[in-house]
Protein backbone atom coordinates (compact mmCIF):
# COMPACT_ATOMS: atom_id res chain seq x y z
CA UNK A 1 0.00 0.00 0.00
CA UNK A 2 0.87 3.55 -0.78
CA UNK A 3 2.29 5.71 2.13
CA UNK A 4 -0.09 7.78 3.86
CA UNK A 5 1.54 11.24 3.53
CA UNK A 6 -0.77 12.90 5.19
CA UNK A 7 -0.64 10.83 8.37
CA UNK A 8 1.92 12.17 10.38
CA UNK A 9 0.73 15.82 9.73
CA UNK A 10 -2.94 15.04 10.86
CA UNK A 11 -2.12 12.95 13.79
CA UNK A 12 -0.01 15.94 15.16
CA UNK A 13 -2.61 18.01 14.57
CA UNK A 14 -5.05 16.23 16.36
CA UNK A 15 -2.47 15.72 19.14
CA UNK A 16 -1.87 19.71 19.48
CA UNK A 17 -5.50 20.58 18.96
CA UNK A 18 -6.45 18.58 21.54
CA UNK A 19 -4.20 20.11 23.92
CA UNK A 20 -5.66 23.57 23.26
CA UNK A 21 -8.87 22.02 23.98
CA UNK A 22 -7.95 20.95 27.51
CA UNK A 23 -6.70 24.04 28.92
CA UNK A 24 -9.62 26.32 27.44
CA UNK A 25 -10.55 26.28 31.51
CA UNK A 26 -7.03 27.52 32.60
CA UNK A 27 -5.45 29.77 30.09
CA UNK A 28 -5.88 33.32 29.88
CA UNK A 29 -8.72 33.99 27.73
CA UNK A 30 -6.95 37.03 26.23
CA UNK A 31 -3.27 37.51 24.59
CA UNK A 32 -1.04 39.17 26.71
CA UNK A 33 2.04 39.85 24.30
CA UNK A 34 2.36 42.53 22.41
CA UNK A 35 2.35 43.30 18.72
CA UNK A 36 6.00 43.48 18.03
CA UNK A 37 6.86 39.97 20.36
CA UNK A 38 3.89 37.91 18.60
CA UNK A 39 5.98 39.27 15.74
CA UNK A 40 8.93 37.88 16.62
CA UNK A 41 7.36 33.72 17.24
CA UNK A 42 7.00 33.78 13.47
CA UNK A 43 9.99 33.23 10.73
CA UNK A 44 9.51 35.92 8.16
CA UNK A 45 12.36 34.95 5.56
CA UNK A 46 11.15 33.32 2.35
CA UNK A 47 12.08 29.58 3.06
CA UNK A 48 14.52 28.20 0.30
CA UNK A 49 14.23 25.08 1.36
CA UNK A 50 11.16 23.15 2.28
CA UNK A 51 10.25 20.96 5.78
CA UNK A 52 8.40 17.84 6.50
CA UNK A 53 4.99 18.36 6.78
CA UNK A 54 4.52 17.29 10.17
CA UNK A 55 7.13 19.79 11.11
CA UNK A 56 5.28 22.27 9.62
CA UNK A 57 2.25 21.29 12.08
CA UNK A 58 4.42 22.05 15.28
CA UNK A 59 6.17 25.39 13.76
CA UNK A 60 2.69 26.88 13.01
CA UNK A 61 1.50 25.87 16.40
CA UNK A 62 4.29 27.19 18.55
CA UNK A 63 4.16 30.60 16.74
CA UNK A 64 0.39 31.02 16.96
CA UNK A 65 -0.77 29.74 20.23
CA UNK A 66 0.37 32.86 21.68
CA UNK A 67 -1.47 35.13 19.80
CA UNK A 68 -4.56 33.34 19.72
CA UNK A 69 -7.55 34.87 21.85
CA UNK A 70 -9.56 31.75 23.58
CA UNK A 71 -13.16 32.51 22.07
CA UNK A 72 -14.11 28.96 22.74
CA UNK A 73 -13.67 29.14 25.94
CA UNK A 74 -16.85 29.61 28.16
CA UNK A 75 -15.27 33.07 29.20
CA UNK A 76 -15.18 35.35 25.75
CA UNK A 77 -17.67 38.12 26.08
CA UNK A 78 -16.03 40.76 23.70
CA UNK A 79 -18.07 39.84 20.42
CA UNK A 80 -21.04 37.84 19.40
CA UNK A 81 -18.38 35.15 18.69
CA UNK A 82 -19.15 31.16 19.94
CA UNK A 83 -16.87 28.57 19.76
CA UNK A 84 -17.82 25.16 18.05
CA UNK A 85 -19.39 22.29 19.05
CA UNK A 86 -17.61 18.96 18.69
CA UNK A 87 -19.15 16.84 15.59
CA UNK A 88 -18.45 20.69 14.03
CA UNK A 89 -15.18 20.80 14.29
CA UNK A 90 -14.65 17.43 13.53
CA UNK A 91 -16.81 17.64 10.22
CA UNK A 92 -14.85 20.76 9.42
CA UNK A 93 -11.97 19.01 9.43
CA UNK A 94 -13.40 16.14 7.07
CA UNK A 95 -14.49 18.94 5.02
CA UNK A 96 -10.70 20.07 4.56
CA UNK A 97 -9.57 16.62 4.17
CA UNK A 98 -12.42 16.08 0.96
CA UNK A 99 -11.35 19.89 -0.43
CA UNK A 100 -14.44 19.86 -1.99
CA UNK A 101 -15.08 23.16 -4.54
CA UNK A 102 -19.00 23.75 -3.80
CA UNK A 103 -19.69 25.92 -6.70
CA UNK A 104 -21.34 23.61 -8.98
CA UNK A 105 -23.23 20.26 -8.00
CA UNK A 106 -21.19 18.44 -10.81
CA UNK A 107 -17.86 19.41 -8.95
CA UNK A 108 -19.32 17.69 -5.64
CA UNK A 109 -22.96 16.57 -5.49
CA UNK A 110 -22.40 15.44 -1.71
CA UNK A 111 -21.83 19.01 -1.15
CA UNK A 112 -24.70 20.55 -3.29
CA UNK A 113 -27.07 18.10 -1.20
CA UNK A 114 -26.05 18.81 2.05
CA UNK A 115 -26.44 22.47 1.85
CA UNK A 116 -30.21 21.63 0.61
CA UNK A 117 -31.17 19.67 3.47
CA UNK A 118 -29.11 22.09 5.74
CA UNK A 119 -30.48 24.87 4.07
CA UNK A 120 -34.55 23.82 4.61
CA UNK A 121 -33.73 22.78 8.37
CA UNK A 122 -31.97 26.37 9.02
CA UNK A 123 -35.72 27.57 7.26
CA UNK A 124 -37.90 25.64 9.78
CA UNK A 125 -35.33 26.69 12.90
CA UNK A 126 -35.26 30.29 11.98
CA UNK A 127 -39.69 30.15 11.51
CA UNK A 128 -38.79 31.68 7.77
CA UNK A 129 -40.90 30.82 4.44
CA UNK A 130 -40.55 27.13 3.25
CA UNK A 131 -40.31 28.42 -0.40
CA UNK A 132 -37.50 31.19 0.70
CA UNK A 133 -34.37 31.08 -1.29
CA UNK A 134 -31.09 30.52 0.21
CA UNK A 135 -27.75 31.03 0.43
CA UNK A 136 -24.30 29.91 2.60
CA UNK A 137 -22.18 32.22 2.62
CA UNK A 138 -18.70 33.44 4.59
CA UNK A 139 -20.73 35.01 7.25
CA UNK A 140 -23.56 38.04 7.78
CA UNK A 141 -21.14 40.42 6.14
CA UNK A 142 -21.89 38.55 3.08
CA UNK A 143 -24.98 37.43 3.77
CA UNK A 144 -26.22 41.17 4.24
CA UNK A 145 -24.66 41.81 0.78
CA UNK A 146 -26.33 39.25 -1.21
CA UNK A 147 -29.59 39.93 0.18
CA UNK A 148 -29.16 44.15 -0.53
CA UNK A 149 -27.91 42.51 -3.97
CA UNK A 150 -31.13 40.69 -4.98
CA UNK A 151 -33.19 43.78 -3.56
CA UNK A 152 -31.42 46.13 -5.85
CA UNK A 153 -31.97 44.39 -9.04
CA UNK A 154 -35.52 43.24 -7.66
CA UNK A 155 -36.96 46.90 -6.91
CA UNK A 156 -35.26 48.36 -10.23
CA UNK A 157 -37.02 45.87 -12.14
CA UNK A 158 -40.09 46.76 -10.33
CA UNK A 159 -39.99 50.37 -11.92
CA UNK A 160 -38.76 48.89 -15.35
CA UNK A 161 -34.92 49.31 -15.07
CA UNK A 162 -33.19 45.82 -15.86
CA UNK A 163 -29.84 46.54 -13.73
CA UNK A 164 -28.33 43.07 -14.88
CA UNK A 165 -27.99 44.64 -18.19
CA UNK A 166 -27.98 48.37 -17.43
CA UNK A 167 -26.15 48.75 -14.29
CA UNK A 168 -26.13 52.17 -12.70
CA UNK A 169 -25.87 54.58 -15.43
CA UNK A 170 -29.30 55.80 -15.80
CA UNK A 171 -31.09 54.42 -13.45
CA UNK A 172 -33.97 55.90 -11.22
CA UNK A 173 -32.54 57.04 -7.68
CA UNK A 174 -33.05 54.53 -4.94
CA UNK A 175 -33.94 55.31 -1.41
CA UNK A 176 -32.30 52.78 1.54
CA UNK A 177 -33.50 53.48 5.19
CA UNK A 178 -32.11 52.13 8.25
CA UNK A 179 -31.24 52.93 11.63
CA UNK A 180 -28.99 55.36 12.96
CA UNK A 181 -27.48 52.41 14.68
CA UNK A 182 -27.32 49.76 12.20
CA UNK A 183 -24.03 47.87 11.86
CA UNK A 184 -21.03 48.34 9.84
CA UNK A 185 -21.75 45.58 7.98
CA UNK A 186 -24.83 47.00 6.41
CA UNK A 187 -22.79 50.52 5.85
CA UNK A 188 -19.80 47.86 3.67
CA UNK A 189 -22.82 45.90 2.17
CA UNK A 190 -24.24 49.29 0.70
CA UNK A 191 -20.92 50.61 -0.53
CA UNK A 192 -19.92 47.88 -2.20
CA UNK A 193 -23.01 47.39 -3.93
CA UNK A 194 -22.82 50.98 -5.25
CA UNK A 195 -24.69 53.26 -2.79
CA UNK A 196 -23.59 56.49 -1.24
CA UNK A 197 -24.29 57.66 1.83
CA UNK A 198 -26.73 60.29 0.24
CA UNK A 199 -28.75 57.42 -0.48
CA UNK A 200 -29.16 56.66 2.68
CA UNK A 201 -31.79 58.05 4.86
CA UNK A 202 -30.94 57.21 9.02
CA UNK A 203 -33.88 57.18 11.30
CA UNK A 204 -33.93 57.91 14.43
CA UNK A 205 -33.62 55.21 17.16
CA UNK A 206 -34.60 55.08 20.84
CA UNK A 207 -32.38 54.47 23.77
CA UNK A 208 -32.12 50.79 22.64
CA UNK A 209 -31.03 51.50 19.41
CA UNK A 210 -34.82 50.58 17.33
CA UNK A 211 -35.87 52.35 14.81
CA UNK A 212 -38.68 55.16 15.33
CA UNK A 213 -42.11 54.06 13.72
CA UNK A 214 -43.38 57.71 13.44
CA UNK A 215 -40.31 59.01 11.92
CA UNK A 216 -40.02 56.04 9.78
CA UNK A 217 -43.70 56.61 8.72
CA UNK A 218 -43.32 60.64 8.39
CA UNK A 219 -40.41 59.29 5.74
CA UNK A 220 -42.45 57.93 3.36
CA UNK A 221 -44.84 60.58 3.66
CA UNK A 222 -42.20 62.90 2.81
CA UNK A 223 -40.91 60.41 -0.53
CA UNK A 224 -43.98 57.59 -1.14
CA UNK A 225 -42.72 56.89 -4.83
CA UNK A 226 -39.05 56.89 -4.73
CA UNK A 227 -37.55 52.70 -5.20
CA UNK A 228 -36.99 51.61 -1.27
CA UNK A 229 -35.34 49.25 0.74
CA UNK A 230 -35.72 49.58 4.39
CA UNK A 231 -32.81 47.82 6.56
CA UNK A 232 -34.38 46.34 10.04
CA UNK A 233 -32.17 44.61 12.85
CA UNK A 234 -33.17 41.48 15.29
CA UNK A 235 -30.85 42.07 17.63
CA UNK A 236 -28.73 45.38 17.94
CA UNK A 237 -25.21 44.89 17.73
CA UNK A 238 -24.96 46.80 21.80
CA UNK A 239 -28.34 45.84 23.36
CA UNK A 240 -29.79 43.10 21.48
CA UNK A 241 -32.88 45.17 21.01
CA UNK A 242 -35.31 44.14 17.99
CA UNK A 243 -37.20 46.61 15.93
CA UNK A 244 -40.75 46.68 15.58
CA UNK A 245 -41.26 44.11 12.70
CA UNK A 246 -45.08 44.12 13.08
CA UNK A 247 -45.70 47.91 12.51
CA UNK A 248 -42.86 48.46 10.26
CA UNK A 249 -42.97 46.04 7.27
CA UNK A 250 -47.28 46.84 6.60
CA UNK A 251 -45.96 50.57 6.24
CA UNK A 252 -42.99 49.49 3.96
CA UNK A 253 -44.85 47.04 1.95
CA UNK A 254 -47.46 49.95 1.52
CA UNK A 255 -45.49 51.86 -0.79
CA UNK A 256 -43.92 48.88 -2.20
CA UNK A 257 -40.73 48.44 -0.44
CA UNK A 258 -38.19 45.60 -0.23
CA UNK A 259 -37.73 45.04 3.82
CA UNK A 260 -34.37 43.37 5.19
CA UNK A 261 -33.88 42.02 8.53
CA UNK A 262 -29.74 42.06 9.18
CA UNK A 263 -30.27 38.84 12.00
CA UNK A 264 -26.45 38.25 12.83
CA UNK A 265 -27.52 36.40 15.91
CA UNK A 266 -30.98 37.54 17.08
CA UNK A 267 -32.33 35.81 14.23
CA UNK A 268 -31.78 32.51 16.80
CA UNK A 269 -34.04 33.96 18.99
CA UNK A 270 -37.14 32.11 17.26
CA UNK A 271 -35.41 28.67 17.92
CA UNK A 272 -36.94 29.20 21.18
CA UNK A 273 -40.49 29.57 21.95
CA UNK A 274 -39.13 31.81 25.27
CA UNK A 275 -37.46 34.61 23.07
CA UNK A 276 -39.52 34.21 19.22
CA UNK A 277 -42.35 37.30 20.16
CA UNK A 278 -39.00 39.30 19.67
CA UNK A 279 -39.40 38.38 15.77
CA UNK A 280 -43.50 38.71 15.45
CA UNK A 281 -43.81 39.69 12.02
CA UNK A 282 -40.25 38.68 10.61
CA UNK A 283 -41.26 36.56 8.75
CA UNK A 284 -43.52 39.08 6.27
CA UNK A 285 -40.02 40.42 5.54
CA UNK A 286 -38.47 40.37 1.97
CA UNK A 287 -34.73 38.88 2.80
CA UNK A 288 -33.08 37.74 5.76
CA UNK A 289 -29.35 37.35 7.04
CA UNK A 290 -27.89 35.19 9.64
CA UNK A 291 -24.67 34.14 10.84
CA UNK A 292 -23.73 30.03 11.73
CA UNK A 293 -20.79 30.89 13.27
CA UNK A 294 -22.28 33.53 16.21
CA UNK A 295 -24.79 31.61 17.91
CA UNK A 296 -25.55 28.41 16.23
CA UNK A 297 -21.56 27.66 16.89
CA UNK A 298 -20.43 26.74 13.53
CA UNK A 299 -16.94 27.14 12.71
CA UNK A 300 -15.53 30.01 10.68
CA UNK A 301 -16.81 31.02 7.99
CA UNK A 302 -20.27 30.28 7.98
CA UNK A 303 -23.24 33.17 7.07
CA UNK A 304 -26.61 32.38 5.94
CA UNK A 305 -28.81 34.78 3.56
CA UNK A 306 -32.43 33.88 2.80
CA UNK A 307 -34.90 35.64 0.46
CA UNK A 308 -38.42 35.36 0.08
CA UNK A 309 -38.04 35.96 -3.68
CA UNK A 310 -35.97 33.14 -5.01
CA UNK A 311 -36.51 34.13 -8.77
CA UNK A 312 -35.10 37.54 -8.12
CA UNK A 313 -32.41 35.90 -6.08
CA UNK A 314 -30.90 33.40 -8.76
CA UNK A 315 -31.81 35.95 -11.28
CA UNK A 316 -29.60 38.62 -9.31
CA UNK A 317 -26.35 35.82 -8.73
CA UNK A 318 -26.63 33.36 -12.16
CA UNK A 319 -24.27 33.43 -14.91
CA UNK A 320 -23.72 31.44 -17.62
CA UNK A 321 -20.19 29.61 -18.76
CA UNK A 322 -19.38 27.61 -21.47
CA UNK A 323 -17.10 25.86 -19.68
CA UNK A 324 -19.23 24.86 -16.50
CA UNK A 325 -21.20 22.21 -16.18
CA UNK A 326 -24.97 22.30 -14.84
CA UNK A 327 -27.51 19.75 -13.78
CA UNK A 328 -31.23 21.10 -13.85
CA UNK A 329 -32.44 18.18 -11.23
CA UNK A 330 -29.85 19.49 -8.48
CA UNK A 331 -29.25 22.63 -7.16
CA UNK A 332 -26.25 24.10 -8.15
CA UNK A 333 -24.85 26.16 -5.13
CA UNK A 334 -22.96 28.97 -7.03
CA UNK A 335 -26.61 30.38 -8.51
CA UNK A 336 -27.44 31.62 -5.12
CA UNK A 337 -24.25 32.37 -4.19
CA UNK A 338 -21.21 35.60 -5.29
CA UNK A 339 -18.47 32.55 -5.25
CA UNK A 340 -17.78 30.20 -7.30
CA UNK A 341 -14.82 28.67 -6.00
CA UNK A 342 -16.40 27.92 -2.19
CA UNK A 343 -15.69 26.22 0.84
CA UNK A 344 -18.40 23.07 1.51
CA UNK A 345 -19.65 25.07 4.28
CA UNK A 346 -22.91 22.71 3.90
CA UNK A 347 -21.74 19.71 6.00
CA UNK A 348 -20.70 21.69 9.54
CA UNK A 349 -23.88 23.23 9.21
CA UNK A 350 -25.60 19.54 8.75
CA UNK A 351 -23.29 18.83 11.76
CA UNK A 352 -24.24 21.13 14.50
CA UNK A 353 -27.85 20.60 13.78
CA UNK A 354 -28.09 16.87 14.45
CA UNK A 355 -26.04 16.84 17.16
CA UNK A 356 -28.14 19.59 18.82
CA UNK A 357 -31.75 19.02 17.28
CA UNK A 358 -34.26 21.14 17.58
CA UNK A 359 -34.41 20.72 21.78
CA UNK A 360 -30.47 21.54 21.77
CA UNK A 361 -30.73 24.92 19.77
CA UNK A 362 -33.44 25.65 21.74
CA UNK A 363 -31.60 24.72 24.99
CA UNK A 364 -28.52 26.38 23.85
CA UNK A 365 -30.25 29.75 22.93
CA UNK A 366 -31.60 30.16 26.43
CA UNK A 367 -28.37 29.28 28.24
CA UNK A 368 -26.70 32.16 26.49
CA UNK A 369 -29.46 34.46 27.60
CA UNK A 370 -29.63 33.14 31.31
CA UNK A 371 -25.75 33.23 31.24
CA UNK A 372 -25.83 37.31 30.20
CA UNK A 373 -28.47 38.14 32.51
CA UNK A 374 -26.76 36.66 35.41
CA UNK A 375 -23.04 38.66 34.41
CA UNK A 376 -25.10 42.18 33.97
CA UNK A 377 -26.95 42.02 37.04
CA UNK A 378 -23.74 40.38 39.13
CA UNK A 379 -21.37 42.78 38.09
CA UNK A 380 -23.98 45.54 37.83
CA UNK A 381 -24.26 44.84 41.79
CA UNK A 382 -20.85 45.90 42.41
CA UNK A 383 -19.84 49.16 43.89
CA UNK A 384 -19.09 51.52 41.06
CA UNK A 385 -20.87 49.89 38.42
CA UNK A 386 -24.10 50.85 36.36
CA UNK A 387 -26.30 48.89 33.81
CA UNK A 388 -27.08 50.31 30.77
CA UNK A 389 -28.99 47.73 29.05
CA UNK A 390 -30.27 44.87 30.47
CA UNK A 391 -30.09 42.15 28.31
CA UNK A 392 -33.01 41.18 26.82
CA UNK A 393 -32.05 38.20 24.98
CA UNK A 394 -27.92 37.51 25.07
CA UNK A 395 -26.51 41.14 24.81
CA UNK A 396 -25.91 43.68 27.69
CA UNK A 397 -24.37 46.71 28.36
CA UNK A 398 -22.43 47.98 31.89
CA UNK A 399 -20.76 51.11 32.35
CA UNK A 400 -18.17 51.86 35.57
CA UNK A 401 -18.56 54.99 37.72
CA UNK A 402 -15.34 57.30 39.16
CA UNK A 403 -15.39 56.58 42.60
CA UNK A 404 -14.83 60.44 43.34
CA UNK A 405 -16.22 62.35 40.29
CA UNK A 406 -19.21 60.31 39.37
CA UNK A 407 -21.23 62.96 37.95
CA UNK A 408 -18.41 63.95 35.43
CA UNK A 409 -19.17 61.57 32.62
CA UNK A 410 -15.72 61.96 30.77
CA UNK A 411 -14.28 60.67 34.11
CA UNK A 412 -16.44 57.39 33.60
CA UNK A 413 -15.62 57.49 30.05
CA UNK A 414 -12.12 56.88 31.51
CA UNK A 415 -12.63 54.60 34.65
CA UNK A 416 -14.92 52.34 32.44
CA UNK A 417 -12.11 51.83 30.09
CA UNK A 418 -9.53 51.06 32.95
CA UNK A 419 -12.07 48.64 34.55
CA UNK A 420 -12.19 46.75 31.15
CA UNK A 421 -8.48 46.81 30.83
CA UNK A 422 -7.94 45.72 34.45
CA UNK A 423 -10.62 42.57 33.57
CA UNK A 424 -8.97 41.71 30.79
CA UNK A 425 -5.28 41.58 32.31
CA UNK A 426 -6.60 38.94 34.75
CA UNK A 427 -6.97 36.34 32.18
CA UNK A 428 -10.38 35.35 33.37
CA UNK A 429 -12.76 36.82 31.17
CA UNK A 430 -12.28 38.97 27.77
CA UNK A 431 -14.68 42.00 27.65
CA UNK A 432 -14.80 44.78 24.46
CA UNK A 433 -15.24 48.28 25.35
CA UNK A 434 -17.73 50.21 22.64
CA UNK A 435 -19.51 53.59 22.58
CA UNK A 436 -23.38 53.54 22.50
CA UNK A 437 -25.54 56.79 22.69
CA UNK A 438 -21.99 58.68 23.15
CA UNK A 439 -21.35 56.83 26.39
CA UNK A 440 -18.48 54.37 26.97
CA UNK A 441 -18.99 51.37 27.87
CA UNK A 442 -18.69 47.51 28.29
CA UNK A 443 -20.27 45.23 26.02
CA UNK A 444 -21.78 41.74 27.46
CA UNK A 445 -21.91 38.70 24.25
CA UNK A 446 -22.50 35.65 25.61
CA UNK A 447 -22.55 33.56 22.64
CA UNK A 448 -20.21 30.39 23.40
CA UNK A 449 -21.92 26.91 23.78
CA UNK A 450 -19.21 26.23 26.47
CA UNK A 451 -20.02 29.18 28.93
CA UNK A 452 -21.40 27.78 32.29
CA UNK A 453 -22.35 28.96 36.07
CA UNK A 454 -18.61 28.78 37.11
CA UNK A 455 -17.72 31.05 34.39
CA UNK A 456 -20.13 33.73 35.43
CA UNK A 457 -18.91 33.20 38.64
CA UNK A 458 -15.88 33.78 37.62
CA UNK A 459 -16.05 36.74 35.66
CA UNK A 460 -18.21 38.54 38.55
CA UNK A 461 -15.23 37.47 40.76
CA UNK A 462 -12.79 38.97 38.28
CA UNK A 463 -14.67 42.41 37.58
CA UNK A 464 -14.99 42.52 41.13
CA UNK A 465 -11.03 42.88 41.98
CA UNK A 466 -10.43 44.88 38.84
CA UNK A 467 -12.74 47.81 39.95
CA UNK A 468 -11.21 47.50 43.41
CA UNK A 469 -7.75 47.62 41.89
CA UNK A 470 -8.31 50.78 39.39
CA UNK A 471 -10.35 52.57 42.59
CA UNK A 472 -7.51 51.48 44.28
CA UNK A 473 -5.09 53.69 41.93
CA UNK A 474 -7.55 56.45 41.34
CA UNK A 475 -7.15 57.30 45.39
CA UNK A 476 -3.20 57.00 45.23
CA UNK A 477 -2.63 59.35 42.35
CA UNK A 478 -5.22 61.65 44.22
Amino acid sequence: MKENQYKQALQSALRLALDFLDRLDEDPVDVSLSYEELKSLWQWELPTEGMKPEAVVEEVNLSARPGLKLNQSGRFFSWVIGGSHPSAVAVDWLTAVWDQNAGLYAGTPSSSIVEEIAGSWLKQLLHLPEKASFAFVTGCQMANFVCINVARNHLFRQVGWDFETHGFYGAPKMRVICGDAKHNTITRALRMLGFGSEAVVNIPTDEKGTISVDALRQEFVRDSTSPTMVLLQAGEIHTGAFDDFKSIIPIAHQHNAWVHIDGAFGLWANANPKYAHYLEGAEDADSWATDGHKWLNVPYDSGFAFTAHPSSHFQAMTNNADYLSYNEQARDQYNWNPELSRRARGFTTYATIKELGVRGIADLVDRCCVHASAIVEGIGALPNALILSHPIINQGLLRFVHPNTPEDELSNDIFTLAVIEAINKTGEALFQPSTFKGRKCMRVSVSGWRTSDDDVHRTIAAARLAIEKVGRQVNEKN
